[in-house]
């Protein structure tokens, strides 16, 4: 028999045991959701390029983003090499945070456009600049389609009709067929090398290519097929034409941007839809070059007599979205900076963009939201708020950002 005065110590022994076998169990783990690999260069100076067929706007517009005067002449062929430009990105989230810090400078984020020659039938065996132009398009992340939506006899066109849907199968054909050449070298030279044996790499690459080629020829642009993580890491090393993003452009007449109806719009979206989900913008080269050559007080009458602004910050806001491209900023009294990065970029490597002593000495990044400071008005409230986080090496950065990196880099052999 126990005694009478042990058994409430039995007791509490029994309480401890069960009370910690409670608090080793092993909380439930939260699912952790993997972000799909995106499609295309991992670098932060990404390009897009204006695409289409001859004389139908392309250049104009790149005129109009980026304020350069380059010859427009209506003739084809007459953009012979690719004109570069940095567009500025509108932006009222970093208009805002000018007039919060008021900042001796300030560096918004920009969009790299590439003008690039018009296209014809049978680019892709070298029929007019072909070759050229299609290096030119291999050079670039992205893609603003333009087609013409427009009728103008003034204004000739090479397939001497108008037809912008005919136009997109004419340029989709040419990327394609130039992809699939691509991929069938691919495939050739993993095969010459089969009577050596293949390693496991080259039967991975085998397979990709061999899946791509089978949908490639099945008139499918690479950026709308279901591919694995293992495919794309092989497909951002072929850095396929139809595998960049692309925002499609519609240059329709001022008469049709002004009653906002076109004929040629609703095929286009329909011919798009069918396919994926990229955006259609319709703008009017005209209008935009008439607002752009109105001094701004003009020009700020016509858009509200006529409820039609300019279009250009959406293409250029979109067009930087497309090539998956985000920025965080870095703000103060002496500076307020855009710093653009891809999608995805962690926290370290952010920094490196600032500095390349910030990303080998990375600590953390002290970190709060636009959205945040939007809110509360001042960065002191943000920190009482319990808003302000230190970040470490696995934080992925977000759009909108506003960062502070610690760092420390000592001297080597100090």
């Amino acid at each position: 028999r126990v005694p009478q005065h042990a058994l409430p110590h039995r007791h509490k022994r029994r309480r401890r045991r069960r009370l910690s076998r409670e608090f080793i169990m092993a909380p439930k783990k939260k699912e952790v959701v993997e972000e799909k690999p995106i499609l295309g260069r991992f670098r932060s100076n990404l390009k897009i390029g204006i695409v289409g067929m001859p004389n139908v706007g392309k250049s104009t517009l790149f005129n109009l983003m980026s304020k350069m005067g380059i010859p427009a002449e209506n003739f084809p062929f007459c953009t012979i090499e690719p004109n570069t430009a940095r567009v500025n990105v509108p932006d009222d989230r970093f208009r805002w945070l000018m007039d919060v810090y008021k900042p001796k400078s300030g560096v918004p984020a920009y969009l790299e456009v590439v003008d690039i020659a018009g296209l014809v039938r049978g680019a892709s065996s070298g029929e007019g600049l072909g070759n050229n132009f299609l290096s030119h398009i291999s050079a670039v992340d992205g893609i603003f389609h333009v087609c013409r939506g427009f009728e103008d006899a003034d204004v000739i066109h090479v397939e001497d009709r108008v037809d912008p849907v005919a136009d997109l199968e004419i340029i989709h054909n040419e990327l394609r067929l130039k992809d699939l050449e691509k991929v069938k070298k691919a495939i050739d030279a993993i095969e010459k090398c089969r009577n050596r044996g293949l390693k496991k790499e080259q039967l991975e690459e085998l397979a990709t290519a061999e899946k791509l080629k089978e949908w490639l020829e099945s008139d499918k642009d690479v950026r709308y097929g279901e591919w694995s993580a293992k495919d794309i890491d092989i497909l951002n090393e072929y850095q396929l034409l139809t595998a960049k993003p692309a925002v499609y452009l519609v240059n329709i007449s001022e008469k049709d941007i002004l009653r906002q109806k076109n004929k040629f719009l609703p095929k286009v979206m329909e011919w798009v839809k069918a396919r994926g989900d990229d955006l259609v913008i319709p703008f009017s080269g005209a209008y935009e070059n008439r607002l752009f050559d109105m001094p701004d007080d003009e020009a700020k009458a016509l858009v509200a007599e006529t409820k039609v602004p300019s279009m250009l910050p959406k293409i250029i806001s979109n067009g930087f979205k497309a090539i998956h491209l985000i920025y965080f900023f870095t703000a103060g009294d002496d500076e307020v900076k855009c710093w653009q990065i891809r999608k995805g970029t962690k926290a370290p490597q952010a920094a490196g963009t600032i500095h390349t002593d910030f990303e080998r000495g990375f600590i953390c990044a002290e970190v709060m939201t636009y959205e945040d400071l939007h809110e509360l008005g001042s960065e002191n409230a943000v920190k009482a708020s319990g808003k302000y986080r230190q970040q470490g090496k696995e934080y992925v950065v977000q759009d909108g950002d506003i960062i502070f990196f610690k760092f420390n880099v000592t001297t080597k052999g100090k």
